[in-house]
């Protein structure tokens, strides 16, 4: 007989392992919440042009896309963004600005797996839509620290780094790059930290060698890791643009600093973000011991609602990828074990116990306690070991004295004390016991 398996880069959850991701989805929906997010969902499957010149060649080429029966190019969704940008393009004049929408959801990508990445994962997505200024990256770098610490992680577990590719654009603009090679540039930036010089490759062979003086002051933008280097840098050069984008890192910085946040943020112009549709302002998070990869990533993508048909609409975003933050959070030591245990163990004795029994356990059970039973009838020794085995607080044994006297024999399975309660009570008596435990 044939052995049926998973497909590479796909994965099954067992009960302990969901416990495990459902931890993560718990906190952070509370999280989104609390900061006044709300939550939406939207297909798996999506229009294949959706994805074409949107998320950029790299995604384009992952993508899961096939015909279907009706004779559309559809694919599996790589990503949010392009989706969350069509919903709200399709109702932004009836939305309140700004909103602020998340999701959890899962995706599918067709890459080489890893530590960390697979052909299907699961992401936490969060946007702003309709705020311009820097308040929204405020908001949502806010977000992403909290999402990570509500964990238990610090400062010494990861960082935010933060970048910005209109500063890019105005300073190779300053330099004297017209904007083809302004984005062969950020090409080369976005490779440098991985493959080093050789990530200047594409650019020659598109526009030939870069002028070496340029290329020196690229690779010094790419060292600046403060605002003052920054602001150094960018005096002599000047200009309006210049100035007004200092002013927006100082309003995003400073907001980050007064909220408590600054110990995790730092300016690192190497982080590009490699997507098509980013404009401005983009993040990522890193782990501090540099052992795995980026946690999280976003950025402003103020053109993308219109590119899809929707009105001009100021955007910014990130995502958290679940299996690299899963890996983060077991290294640490930080994810839980789950026991999965009833609360109620019933001993039951023969059929017409068992109908004594059905009752209260359906009625416990409409309570909202976790209530298990022998399905079949076994002796009481056993149920008794299965009991105390289960993990549950208290065995209620229905005997046939029990169901002669009209009571329950209540048993903490903590103490091993024992005491009878009228049959009538035992709903009380167990809400009681709970609430006092």
């Amino acid at each position: 007989m044939a052995s049926f398996q998973t497909l590479p880069g796909f994965r099954e959850f067992y009960p302990e392992d969901l416990a495990r991701r459902n931890h993560v989805f718990r906190l952070w929906r509370q999280t989104a919440t609390a900061f006044g997010f709300a939550e939406y969902d939207a297909p798996v499957l999506e229009p294949l042009d959706l994805y074409k010149a949107k998320s950029g060649d790299e995604i384009e080429a992952q993508l899961f896309s096939f015909t279907d029966k009706g004779g559309r190019e559809v694919a599996l969704r790589p990503e949010m963004t392009p989706t969350v940008c069509r919903l709200v393009g399709a109702k932004a004049n009836a939305l309140k600005r700004p909103i602020k929408w998340f999701s959890i959801a899962e995706f599918y990508r067709y890459e080489r797996m890893q530590k960390g990445r697979g052909r299907c994962f699961n992401q936490f997505n969060a946007d702003i839509f309709g705020e311009a200024g820097p308040e929204a990256e405020i908001e949502l770098i806010a977000l992403l620290v909290q999402c990570l610490t509500t964990f238990g992680l610090t400062e010494q577990d990861f960082y935010v780094r933060l970048s910005d590719r209109n500063l890019w654009f105005y300073y190779l603009e300053a330099l004297g790059l017209d904007e083809p090679r302004i984005r062969g540039v950020l090409g080369a930036v976005d490779r440098y930290e991985k493959y080093g010089d050789e990530a200047f490759k594409g650019y020659t062979e598109q526009f030939g060698p870069l002028d070496a003086g340029i290329k020196a002051k690229v690779l010094a933008f790419l060292q600046i890791k403060s605002l003052a280097a920054l602001e150094a840098t960018l005096a002599a050069l000047g200009g309006d643009k210049l100035t007004g984008r200092l002013a927006d890192w100082r309003k995003l910085l400073g907001g980050l600093e007064a909220m408590g946040l600054a110990r995790f943020i730092e300016v690192d112009l190497g982080v590009v973000r490699g997507l098509a549709y980013y404009t401005g302002f983009v993040f990522e998070a890193f782990d501090r011991k540099g052992e795995l990869r980026a946690l999280a990533g976003g950025g402003r993508y103020d053109d993308l609602v219109q590119k899809l048909g929707g009105p001009a609409l100021p955007a910014v975003g990130f995502a958290i990828g679940d299996m690299t933050f899963s890996l983060l959070l077991e290294q640490r030591g930080l994810m839980p074990t789950f026991v999965s245990a009833p609360d109620v163990y019933c001993v039951i004795g023969g059929e017409a116990e068992r109908r004594a029994a059905f009752a209260d356990i359906q009625t416990l059970r409409a309570m909202g306690y976790r209530v298990d039973y022998p399905m079949k009838d076994v002796p009481f020794g056993k149920q008794f070991k299965a009991a105390a085995e289960s993990g549950a607080k208290l065995a209620l044994i229905y005997g046939a004295d029990e169901i002669a006297n009209s009571v329950v024999k209540i048993r903490d399975l903590a103490t091993r004390s024992e005491r009878e309660v009228p049959a009538a009570q035992l709903a009380e008596t167990v809400r009681d016991f709970f609430s006092a435990s």
